[in-house]
């Protein structure tokens, strides 16, 4: 039909639009958060973009989730605002029949959503599991920034360089200080360089001294050199010894079900039920009203969106937690907004009201009826 059609294409340009518009809220967000990890020492510095790229493509089902909610609200409210839906309803036509070109245009989205659910969203956060995990266990002389003491991977051993040479192999004003088995020692020196001997990395340094006191002794020995090597660790290239439940499979989640790959399957479960449910509760919650405006009626579908979300991360640390099963939980709250939200629907679409009327108001009409 050609009044298919068109709403169709209305919704394509409102649920692009607010795409465009959340996922750059959620990049500059996201952009924020992960450079004051990276500031924190969680990331590595150079790979802020790779990981936002990450975080932003995980965030995709929530992000298309909301953009085709407020793409239907809008829409819908435009349609009532302008009298087209008086139009369509004086055509014979119900408000349940626009079930259908909505379901037409969302089954792509829905789609999506559940691949990003399944499927992108575990390898997503993997990805940055590994990233984290790499930078964890950087070798020693990875650590070291010109200017800043950076602490050795296993925290025995504080370093701090002045200034690095153009080729980053050597620097000037070399500190060191150590502890381990029992012993403490603070080691200075003019310049040092990066040296491989055999299988090794040294840390070689020039024209410098060295103190060093055993613990639970006064005695200082104190020493200068003119050359001195130090050994520093390598890259750690094992393996994460770590998976999250957020980076397991949606298989791996099903032959382990525990309560914490429950919780996780139950949220990315919820993630595909809650867009379907969004599409209904959408088209019922659409409409205007000349007295309030209708940016309260978007107002209060946004408030829907938001305590919906916020059941599912709850709902999630509740089953992790065991105060809830996991099919309950998916039966009582996505199954209730599919039913409240079906309920709604033919509610608007028959006209249904409460009738209530107060007891003198009855009985005036029994004695009309009487009279």
């Amino acid at each position: 039909m050609l009044f298919h059609s068109s709403i169709r294409k209305e919704l394509a340009r409102s649920f692009g639009a607010t795409l465009v518009v959340l996922a750059t809220v959620v990049m500059t967000m996201t952009l924020i958060r992960t450079v004051g990890e990276a500031s924190r020492g969680t990331f590595n510095p150079t790979d802020v973009m790779i990981i936002m790229g990450y975080t932003v493509l995980s965030d995709m089902p929530t992000i298309l989730s909301m953009s085709l909610f407020l793409g239907i609200l809008s829409v819908l409210t435009r349609m009532y605002k302008d009298s087209e839906m008086v139009i369509w309803f004086g055509s014979g036509r119900g408000l349940t029949s626009l079930l259908t070109p909505l379901f037409r245009f969302a089954w792509p989205i829905l789609v999506v959503i559940v691949v990003l659910a399944f499927l992108v969203l575990p390898w997503a956060f993997g990805r940055i599991e590994d990233l984290r995990d790499r930078y964890e266990k950087r070798g020693d002389i990875a650590r070291i920034e010109p200017g800043q003491f950076q602490e050795s991977a296993n925290g025995d051993r504080v370093f701090f360089i002045e200034k690095n040479s153009a080729n980053k192999q050597t620097g000037n004003n070399v500190f060191i200080a150590t502890n381990e088995q029992g012993k403490e020692t603070i080691t200075s020196a003019r310049s040092g360089r990066i040296e491989i001997i055999g299988s090794d990395k040294f840390l070689v340094l020039q024209y410098g001294q060295r103190l060093e006191r055993n613990a639970g002794r006064p005695e200082l020995t104190v020493s200068g050199f003119e050359s001195y090597g130090a050994r520093v660790g390598a890259d750690d290239v094992s393996a994460r010894s770590y998976v999250p439940s957020s980076a397991l499979t949606t298989a791996e989640l099903l032959q382990a079900p525990t309560r914490k790959n429950l919780a996780e399957l139950s949220w990315r479960l919820g993630l595909a039920l809650a867009a379907f449910n969004f599409v209904v509760i959408g088209l019922a919650a659409a409409g205007t009203n000349p007295r309030v405006g209708r940016s309260t009626n978007l107002g209060f579908a946004f408030l829907i969106f938001v305590v919906y979300f916020n059941f599912l991360v709850l709902g999630k640390s509740w089953v992790e937690s065991g105060q809830v099963q996991f099919g309950p939980f998916l039966l009582v709250l996505h199954g209730g907004a599919l039913v409240m939200g079906l309920l709604w629907l033919f509610k608007r679409h028959n006209n249904w009201g409460l009738r209530w009327r107060s007891r003198p108001a009855q009985a005036a009409m029994s004695g009309e009826r009487a009279a």
